[in-house]
């Protein structure tokens, strides 16, 4: 004997194949460009871990932890198998787009507070695609299959992400 009635049964199917599906799409569809230029897709960084890490000027703890992010991207870019670290910085000023000088001078502040791996703008499409930040520094790291293996809103550090690559479930 079932403990759900059927139709419960059938609902919870239907649910966990919805979550299941969408969740395969939004991975696929993960594509933003850097500023310099560069695509950054999940599906084609599929078979690497992928950690992006959403910031603002303005928030402290999000200037705090970039170094130790920095520091974690470096020692990953020398392993040929190693992550891929994606900062996507939060600061619109025109209310959904950064414009040319904006972009240069979220650059020249993330260059200063050491930020050294790819830098994606934030804008609206992508905040439809990620969600809206509840707070910030926001980190979410993707397994080698595309799919959410952390996420997290607060500081993270080099050696908690070590950890999360590493395979550990946290």
């Amino acid at each position: 004997m079932s403990r759900f009635p059927k139709m419960r049964r059938i609902y919870l199917q239907y649910f966990c194949f919805v979550a299941l599906a969408c969740g395969s799409v939004a991975a696929s569809a993960f594509d933003m460009k850097d500023t310099d230029g560069q695509a950054q897709r999940l599906l084609q960084l599929k078979g690497k871990w992928v950690v992006v890490n959403f910031w603002a000027t303005w928030c402290a703890p999000c200037v705090k932890e970039i170094p130790d992010i920095a520091e974690f991207a470096k020692e990953q870019d020398s392993n040929a198998n190693g992550a891929r670290v994606i900062g996507v910085a939060l600061d619109w000023f025109d209310g959904s787009k950064a414009t040319l000088a904006d972009e240069a001078k979220i650059k020249a502040f993330a260059k200063k507070v050491g930020h050294s791996y790819p830098l994606v703008l934030g804008n609206d499409a992508m905040e439809k695609f990620f969600g809206k930040a509840k707070g910030l520094p926001r980190t979410i790291v993707y397994d080698p299959g595309g799919k959410i293996a952390f996420e997290k809103t607060g500081l993270v550090t080099k050696e908690l992400l070590k950890r999360i690559v590493g395979g550990e479930k946290i």
